[in-house]
């Protein structure tokens, strides 16, 4: 009957959506739920709004500043996390949300991983400066130890003090290093000592342990309380391979508890040895310079009495001047008479006239050789004429008459006549011999 009456209840939507959150919120007030981020916003109010996603669904989250404030590592989009949260539903939207109360990194890592991010985001800020890092006193007549009250560390520090200076004085402020209160306690510790206490230097140890065990060392609460420090801080956390944001953020960092208290207390011997040398070598000094002195006072004494040793010693000097202007002046009169006769020289060597006369016979000489070729061509030239006129003359038509031949011509073409096969019979031909020409006519051609 009951379930019948549900079934017939119409709700409003209003109505509908308080239900539906009241019923979840009451079933879900807190869960363990682990996913993906992503859409990571963080405005100025430093609240934390993401989206938690798997490889299936997505859901909207948001972590209050609070809460963001206590986290060890930044929120990151793709990072894997693992966190309790609370539903709650929006009604106006009817949406809902996870509201993140706790978170951590999801897996191996996680504490390496918060550790980086750390460190990366104090020295964004200047944390690790050395521009920032206080110089560390030579001789501090109080020294703040800030560490476990029991076990091997303060032993060391308090033995090793002791042996190097049994006269600096030293404070124990005990702290847990290791756990849940061991950050309030230290960074407690480190306020306490630089308000009250008038020490020179803080030394924060603890001993060797994993990464976990460090964490206290590796607080943002811890690393800006050393770096607010008004007292230079030593750390001397773990083992020399140990290294924690502490160790970045102090002034000076010890690679052990032990080494930390060598830096910070010097060898008392070391000291006295120091301290005789300074001796030493000031009263070596002090000598030297009573001695210098004393010279001194003897000199102007001398030079008080005797006033003639000035005008003598001016009387020097005026001479030495005088001895080598003179010699500056012979040295320029003589560059300079070297330099006229070097022109001289120069001059003399250069004398156009001598030019002319060898111009001039050397035009002579081309003169007489330019008519000795003459002459030869000249020669030359009548012997070829006569060789050519020779030939000529052998060659010539007249020669050939004066021999009893004759030269026949065609008439009146005046062609020379080669061959009988050329001339008709009745052709009229001109006969040239030595002396005269006949004209006569063909009769018969063989």
């Amino acid at each position: 009957m009951n379930k019948k009456k549900k079934q017939n209840i119409i709700y409003t939507v209003s109505d509908f959506t308080k239900e539906l959150k009241t019923l979840f919120e009451e079933m879900y007030s807190f869960i363990w739920i682990t996913g993906e981020i992503s859409n990571l916003i963080i405005p100025r109010s430093g609240h934390v709004y993401f989206s938690l996603k798997d490889s299936h669904c997505i859901i909207s989250c948001v972590m209050f500043r609070t809460q963001n404030k206590r986290l060890k590592f930044n929120f990151e989009n793709g990072m894997q996390i693992t966190g309790m949260a609370r539903l709650s539903i929006y009604e106006p939207r009817g949406s809902y949300q996870l509201i993140f109360e706790y978170v951590e990194l999801k897996g191996a890592g996680s504490s390496q991983t918060a550790f980086e991010q750390l460190k990366k985001n104090l020295f964004n800020k200047g944390f690790f400066d050395e521009k920032n890092k206080k110089p560390i006193p030579s001789l501090p007549s109080k020294i703040s130890i800030i560490t476990s009250p029991t076990g091997a560390v303060v032993k060391d520090i308090i033995n090793i003090s002791q042996r190097r200076f049994e006269n600096i004085f030293l404070e124990i402020v005990p702290v847990k290093v290791q756990g849940k209160d061991a950050e309030y306690e230290i960074v407690k510790a480190f306020e306490n000592v630089n308000m009250f206490s008038k020490s020179d230097v803080i030394i924060l140890a603890r001993g060797g342990g994993s990464l976990e065990d460090l964490s206290a060392f590796n607080s943002e609460k811890v690393a800006m309380a050393v770096y607010a420090s008004k007292i230079p801080v030593i750390s001397g956390i773990g083992h020399e391979t140990d290294y924690t944001i502490c160790d970045f953020t102090a002034d000076l960092r010890a690679p052990t508890p032990s080494a930390a208290a060598e830096l910070a207390v010097p060898e008392k011997k070391d000291l006295k040895k120091n301290i005789d040398l300074l001796r030493t070598n000031l009263i070596n000094n002090f000598k030297k310079n009573i001695l210098f002195l004393f010279q001194r006072v003897l000199d102007l004494k001398i030079r008080l009495k005797n006033p003639e040793t000035i005008i003598d010693d001016m009387r020097l000097t005026l001479e030495d001047l005088e001895y080598r202007m003179t010699n500056q002046l012979k040295k320029k009169l003589n560059f300079h008479k070297y330099e006229l006769n070097w022109i001289k020289n120069s001059l003399y060597a250069n004398n156009p006239e001598k030019k002319i006369l060898k111009l001039k016979k050397d035009i002579q000489n081309l003169t007489n050789k330019t008519k000795l070729i003459m002459n030869l061509i000249i020669k030359q030239c009548k012997a070829e004429n006569n060789q050519q006129k020779a030939k000529l003359n052998t060659l010539s038509p007249i020669n050939v008459l004066n021999r009893g031949y004759s030269i026949t011509r065609k008439y009146p073409q005046m062609n020379i006549v080669k061959d009988s096969k050329m001339i008709k019979k009745g052709a009229r031909l001109e006969v040239i011999l030595k002396k005269g020409k006949l004209l006569c006519q063909v009769e018969k051609n063989e």
